[in-house]
């Protein structure tokens, strides 16, 4: 038995109550297996979905019990993707940014957990009419794109309204969670586990820059903002009310607040966005993390993050009464 036992470590047969978030571009499959070899469920990144991609990560997992997960509004322009990757047998799928209820019954009939990302509670009541495993409050401390709900609140009111309207239904928290405190804290908030992105972002196993891995290291958690100006550099579409959070640097300085003028400059300034991204250069793209950047201080394996989370959260819990939930 792990010193932290939940709903989520019984009904996914975990050893911890923690799960990566398929951060796009940078969680593929030997991130994802580190997380599940440490007792973890680890979820691949579909982002936008590359197929070939898709592909060799799923081989990185090297027969790793792993999950995937995807932008939903994006997956919808290319829905052969999901049935291609649920021939990997994965683990559980995660929806996010958009009506789960196209993919939902192929999910099912594939044995995955169906695991539904929601950043309000508008998005809560939608996970459960279509019968999600798994929901996740994310909230907007998280890097990456996210919306307007703080963690803290939105836990335990996403809590309430699953204990009275889908009591089996788990729920993980998400957005600030960088140590073991965090996932201590997630739990006694009504929560089964944890979604944890930029932690696991700063670990070895990502496919992160090492530019922008130092970046993270040397940033604390007044170091980001939510803005839309990487999605106008990249041209990529995102639904109005998805903001993404980033490292405040000198592309951020130079366009946040200033999105029409780069729309306008797009044509000269998404490719040298791109090209910025490439090399790895921290202060004239995005660098996708956030607020735990406060409490990341190194670079680390992501089976020594995992485990010592679960550690630090279990010794917390246990000073205050107990360290087993329900």
């Amino acid at each position: 038995m792990t010193a932290l036992a939940t709903r989520l470590t019984r009904n996914l047969d975990l050893r911890h109550p923690i799960v990566s978030a398929p951060m796009a571009f940078a969680g593929g499959g030997a991130l994802a297996a580190a997380v599940s070899r440490a007792g973890g469920l680890g979820l691949i990144g579909g982002g936008y979905g590359d197929p070939a991609w898709l592909e060799q990560q799923f081989a990185a997992a090297d027969g790793a019990r792993v999950g995937v997960g995807f932008i939903t509004w994006s997956l919808r322009k290319s829905p052969s993707l999901l049935t291609d990757v649920l021939k990997h047998r994965p683990a559980a799928v995660m929806l996010s940014f958009g009506d789960p209820r196209p993919f939902a019954d192929e999910i099912r009939g594939a044995g995955a957990t169906l695991i539904c990302q929601c950043q309000d509670m508008a998005h809560v009541m939608d996970a459960v009419e279509v019968g999600a495993d798994v929901v996740v409050a994310q909230g907007a401390e998280a890097g990456g794109h996210g919306a307007l709900r703080g963690t803290l609140a939105f836990v335990p009111e996403a809590a309430d309204h699953l204990a009275q309207h889908a009591p089996r239904t788990l729920l993980l928290a998400a957005g600030g969670i960088g140590d073991g405190r965090a996932l201590a804290a997630a739990l006694m908030l009504g929560a089964d586990g944890v979604l944890v992105g930029t932690r696991l972002w700063a670990s070895a196993e990502a496919l992160v820059k090492e530019r922008h891995h130092r970046a993270i290291v040397e940033t604390d958690g007044d170091g980001t903002l939510r803005t839309r100006v990487p999605d106008i550099a990249r041209q990529i579409p995102w639904p109005r009310g998805f903001t993404a959070r980033v490292r405040r640097n000198a592309f951020t300085d130079r366009w946040h607040g200033r999105e029409d003028a780069l729309e306008a400059a797009v044509a000269e300034e998404g490719p040298r966005y791109r090209q910025a991204f490439e090399a790895g250069d921290p202060d004239h793209t995005a660098v996708w993390f956030g607020e735990a950047a406060g409490v990341i201080h190194s670079i680390e394996p992501a089976g020594t993050i995992v485990e010592r989370m679960a550690a630090e959260a279990a010794a917390r819990l246990r000073s205050h009464g107990g360290a087993t939930l329900s």
